[in-house]
């Protein structure tokens, strides 16, 4: 653990907040392909693949969400992102930790196996998460987005 992590601090609001957030419900993606999206995240990754309509509107375009654990991530269309999208919406500038069950020193080859290159050398490496050490390898979805894989070590 990086000695950073080891002099980590948590602060609280001195003020009552508006709300106390419990858990992330979904978080969006804007890519370039949603075909190579749901491509990547389900064959690489294991998630499921969903296709649904908004409730407010059943006849509207068709849209896209990949689903694991309880969560979910919606997937926008770079161009054709649907309302309401934040403020700069792009490809490739998000980075995100996955926690997965399975030892990472098995996933890290079964990238390399299937020719995925694994970043950080190559190799797992030692990071610090939301609760716990993490054992993480980092890999690059097809928009460049940081996808790190992670088991908590405690």
């Amino acid at each position: 653990m990086s000695s950073a992590a080891a002099k980590a601090t948590t602060t609280v609001p001195s003020s009552p907040p508006v709300c106390t957030l419990s858990s992330l419900d979904h978080l969006v993606l804007t890519v370039q392909s949603i075909p190579a999206s749901i491509e990547f995240y389900t064959r690489i990754l294991g998630m499921a693949h969903q296709s649904f309509t908004s409730a407010a509107d059943p006849n509207s375009t068709p849209r896209h969400a990949l689903l694991f654990g309880s969560q979910k991530i919606n997937l926008h269309q770079a161009g054709k992102e649907f309302e309401p999208k934040a403020g700069t919406a792009l490809p490739g500038t998000a980075d995100l930790c996955f926690l997965t069950e399975e030892d990472v020193g098995v996933v890290l080859k079964r990238l390399v196996d299937r020719g995925i290159e694994v970043l950080e050398g190559g190799q797992v490496v030692r990071r610090t998460g939301a609760r716990n050490p993490l054992r993480s390898v980092y890999v690059r979805d097809p928009d460049g987005n940081l996808i790190e894989i992670s088991n908590p070590t405690v």
